[in-house]
């Protein structure tokens, strides 16, 4: 099975769900706790390039964090290297989990996606 690098935060079930998921698959996983050792701006960066997702979809917007800082306002007027070191700066700001294979990136857990990207062939 291939090796995985998983950024998670091991209180949240959604994470536990999916790892639990790719274990059950037999993957390899690199645990990383996204709160303690959130990925660097250059990884997060290639992590959003590798994934093909807009950068929003990288931002944790029902946690407690992004609504504090009240993001959803002052977002937009950020610049893409701004928001990036942002993320960077505070894990808990990122949703989670994190899923890649150095070439793959999934973000969030839904099973239906993780069948497409994870299963074990």
């Amino acid at each position: 099975m291939s090796q995985l690098i998983v950024y998670q935060y091991p209180k949240c079930s959604t994470c536990r769900n999916a790892v639990k998921w790719l274990q059950n698959e037999g993957h390899d996983l690199t645990l990383r706790h996204i709160k303690d050792e959130p990925p660097t701006p250059e990884e997060l960066a290639e992590l959003i390039d590798k994934s093909g997702f807009e950068l929003k979809k990288f931002f944790n917007t029902s946690g407690e964090v992004y609504k504090q800082m009240s993001l959803k306002d002052k977002l937009p007027s950020m610049l893409v290297e701004e928001q990036i070191k942002l993320l960077s700066s505070n894990g808990m700001l990122i949703k989670r989990p994190i899923v890649s294979d150095g070439t793959r990136v999934t973000v969030g857990f839904k099973e239906e996606l993780f069948k497409d990207a994870w299963k074990a062939l």
